[in-house]
């Protein structure tokens, strides 16, 4: 390979992709697509991209500081749900990681992933054809479309319509199962269902999502990703070249996350309780699940994270309206200027806890470390900001008709688990 400079010169040339071009026409910041952040983890073997979710300003910045540290290529990620109870969301996270990149010299190749772009049912799927391209048109470089929610041949069925209105460049997740911990586990029959379906028109998922024992959120039970399960799906769709994208990792520990990484074909994985509440100030083990004290309240480091007063501020607030442990989430909204209020000296120290802990989950956990240099190489090679499919299309069309997508799921058996809400 080039230099690392020159290298870096020439991807930022030909490697941003055109709805980034367009709004940032002279920005240094080396935003691209997510298909080639998930190659450069497959070049890498064994490892997997941060997909941090940036829930506030502070969990981007300390997530872009901490990737540039470690050389590594990294995800930058927003929620569907999470637009709805934070300052930031699909239509300007792009403008804070390309803001963030240019100010602090950020050289390292960044995707902007549109996360959990959820569908429940034909509604959605009608104002998915405009809000799709919008967000897009804002910035974003990769999307998950989770129709998971739905029953298989409607999951499948959503995505073949959908797919359409996402650029063939840009990065691609699909999803099976709703992430619902121990109960609905996905299937190898079910994911090789949604994929065959999609490989027979064309489409090649870089991602898909399962349901492997994790949740999201503050993990309270013991549970966590199934490897075994995980592996065993991976290997079923390894004709597919098909990607691991693992949500929930908080509540897992540090030892089962490296597992996923050496076991299975994962290069994703998603981040977001854990730098939230790390940025707060917030006590938390080596994996970022926050501790509680006897009485069950978040344990506040003093001196780290928001002013002492601040914290008492949210506690009162999150009380007031009866949010549960789980529920802290919606204070990011609520306090979103109070955080960008603060003194110099905490919004630093901030953003730096955010920065010392992704990165010591980017070098000692996901071992992703130098392959920024990979995935500039993967432009380069490319020649494009285009990565192209990983997948040639191998089903016949003609087997995956609407009728006969219909006759396949009603084919494929599966406990779904109890019902609720399982949104990010």
């Amino acid at each position: 390979m080039t230099g690392y400079h020159e290298a870096f010169e020439k991807a930022l040339s030909i490697g941003r992709p055109p709805n980034v071009g367009g709004l940032f026409p002279n920005s240094r910041a080396l935003i691209v697509s997510g298909g080639f952040i998930d190659r450069a983890m497959l070049k890498k073997g064994s490892a997997i991209a941060m997909a941090a979710n940036g829930r506030n300003y502070f969990a981007v910045r300390g997530a872009l500081m901490a990737a540039q540290k470690a050389n590594a290529a990294i995800i930058i990620e927003i929620a569907k749900s999470e637009s709805g109870y934070c300052a930031i969301n699909y239509w300007n996270l792009a403008r804070f990681v390309d803001d963030i990149c240019n100010e602090l010299g950020i050289t390292v190749p960044v995707a902007v992933h549109a996360d959990h772009y959820g569908i429940k049912g034909p509604a959605d799927v009608e104002k998915a054809k405009t809000e799709i391209p919008s967000i897009f048109d804002a910035g974003m470089t990769s999307v998950a479309i989770d129709a998971s929610h739905l029953p298989d041949d409607e999951n499948l069925l959503a995505n073949l319509e959908l797919w359409q209105y996402v650029p063939k460049w840009a990065g691609r997740e699909t999803e099976v199962g709703e992430i619902k911990g121990k109960t609905g586990l996905s299937t190898p029959q079910e994911a090789l269902f949604l994929v065959r379906g999609l490989n027979a028109h064309g489409i090649s998922a870089d991602w898909i999502a399962l349901n492997n024992g994790t949740t999201h959120g503050i993990e309270a039970g013991s549970e966590g990703i199934q490897v075994e399960l995980t592996k065993e799906v991976h290997d079923a769709l390894a004709p597919y070249k098909v990607s691991g994208a693992q949500h929930g990792t908080s509540g897992n520990s540090s030892d089962r996350l490296r597992k996923i990484a050496k076991e299975t074909r994962t290069t994703k994985a998603n981040v977001a309780t854990a730098l939230q509440m790390i940025c707060w100030g917030v006590e938390v083990n080596d994996y970022g699940n926050a501790r509680l004290d006897e009485n069950g309240n978040f344990v506040k480091v003093e001196n780290q994270g928001v002013t002492e007063e601040t914290w008492a501020e949210m506690t009162a607030y999150a009380e007031s309206k009866g949010l549960k442990k789980g529920d802290y989430k919606k204070l990011n909204l609520a306090f979103e200027n109070r955080l960008l209020a603060q003194p110099k000296k905490v919004r630093q120290r901030m953003s730096q806890r955010v920065a010392d802990f992704v990165y010591g989950m980017l070098v000692d956990v996901f071992n992703c470390k130098d392959t920024a240099p990979i995935a500039i190489q993967e432009i380069l090679d490319a020649g494009s900001y285009d990565p192209g499919p990983k997948a040639g299309k191998t089903e016949d069309p003609q087997e995956w008709t609407q009728e006969k997508i219909r006759e396949k799921a009603a084919e494929i058996k599966r406990d779904r688990g109890e019902s609720g809400s399982f949104e990010d």
